[in-house]
């Protein structure tokens, strides 16, 4: 079983718009939402599951708003939550910022898309590229006898419609991985993951079937490709776009599938490995005599010599009554940011194997106080491009349409820092 009824709230918890699929909840419960909410938060109790007699609440909050499905039932919560953040990404599609102002500007073309995205409390056509081919942005502007339902919404392959055509057919792959840190004072990793995702832009002619071979250890292991001259990688918590053939991926791990067209994520993965820190910070703070703090920091680059991390951030915090800010860096600039009580040290290109520093001096008002708040991590951002940190690579890309065109596939290789933080001593 799926949702009853889907309702956006504003920040207040009063309805701005609403749909009734099924009619076995009455609309008027959703009035117990909010003082449920509230009286949760008050608790320290608040969960993404409110319950009132029978009736179950299922919300999200995305920016100024609430989005809450009512059931009646034993409903399939991960289906139900799936929808909800599905329904955000759609109508963040269609108005750039989903919140309060864009809600009640687009009313009729908001009934529209709830109308199209559920049927009877299930989902439906959740794909925003396939919503805009007849639910427009022009959707006051009725056209009688015009009315036709375009063949994806009942084609096998929902995602991508017929008879598209390019001049030049190609396939762009961007394989982006995510390096999330967490050192302690004593330098020791106690967190150390890569989240990684496959994006494709696909500017394909027809009907094309793609298969993709990644360098993945269980394929190696299946074929006897495995050995000490082809490196491999165990893939965890791999996840698929709707277009790949899932059982076809459980028999022999082939990745095979019919894009959508244009941008969208083909999978995501994560590796839980020990990552040597790419940028490795040492940070040393001197106080002198109640008055003043320096504060010298060492950043290097732990990654091959050939590569470069570009746009290079690294936070570093600072006393909140600090004042007089002074900066020597042997590269790139430092500023203070005082409402966030951090200096950020910008690095624009920072080459692998290299080291540079940075002193900052600060007038200190009390030492004392500093000492009582205890020091935040200093956090660090960098993309460093043509370079992956877990090793995974795309061995091919079969392109295959029945019209037997030549189509180029591209690859791009970007490791970004996601959650990475180095405390200090």
């Amino acid at each position: 079983m799926s949702a009853s009824a889907v309702f956006i709230l504003d920040v207040k918890g009063k309805p701005l718009i609403s749909r009734n699929y099924k009619g076995d909840v009455a609309m008027s419960e959703i009035e117990h939402f909010m003082p449920l909410l509230m009286q949760r938060e008050e608790e320290g109790a608040l969960a993404p599951l409110l319950s009132h007699g029978r009736v179950h609440f299922l919300w999200i909050k995305h920016s100024n708003l609430y989005l809450v499905a009512t059931t009646l039932k034993n409903a399939n919560a991960s289906l139900v939550y799936s929808f909800l953040y599905k329904t955000v990404e759609v109508f963040s599609e269609y108005f750039k910022e989903l919140e309060e102002e864009s809600i009640r500007d687009n009313f009729v073309i908001v009934y529209e898309l709830l109308d199209e995205l559920m049927d009877f409390g299930f989902p439906q056509t959740t794909d925003s590229k396939i919503l805009q081919e007849y639910i427009t942005q022009q959707g006051n502007k009725l056209e009688t006898g015009k009315s036709r339902v375009p063949p994806t919404v009942t084609n096998a392959v929902s995602w991508r419609s017929e008879g598209i055509k390019y001049k030049k057919n190609e396939v762009f792959i961007d394989v982006i991985e995510s390096v999330n840190l967490l050192v302690n004072a004593n330098g020791s990793v106690l967190l150390s993951e890569i989240v990684g995702t496959i994006k494709l832009k696909v500017f394909l002619s027809g009907m094309p079937e793609l298969r993709l071979g990644l360098n993945d250890r269980v394929l190696f292991e299946l074929t006897g490709l495995s050995g000490s001259k082809n490196k491999s990688v165990e893939l965890e918590d791999v996840k698929f776009h709707q277009c790949v053939r899932l059982s076809r991926f459980d028999n022999d791990r082939t990745i095979s599938f019919i894009p959508p067209d244009g941008d969208f994520e083909l999978m995501s993965y994560r590796l839980s490995t020990q990552v040597k820190p790419l940028i490795w910070i040492e940070s040393v703070i001197e106080k002198f005599s109640h008055s003043r703090v320096e504060i010298m920091v060492k950043a290097k680059g732990q990654f091959k010599k050939q590569s470069v991390a570009n746009g290079v951030e690294i936070s570093v915090p600072v006393p909140s009554d600090a004042d007089s800010p002074r900066f020597k860096t042997s590269v790139g600039s430092a500023k203070y940011v005082p409402e966030k009580n951090i200096v950020i040290w910008s690095i624009k290109s920072f080459p692998g194997g290299k080291e540079y520093l940075m002193r900052a001096h600060f007038g200190l008002p009390s030492v004392e106080k500093e000492e009582e708040e205890g020091r935040p991590p200093i956090g660090v951002k960098f993309e460093i491009p043509y370079f992956t940190v877990s090793g995974i690579q795309v061995r091919y890309m079969k392109i295959i349409e029945k019209s037997g065109y030549q189509a180029l596939p591209w690859v791009r290789y970007i490791t970004q820092s996601g959650d990475y933080q180095l405390r200090t001593s």
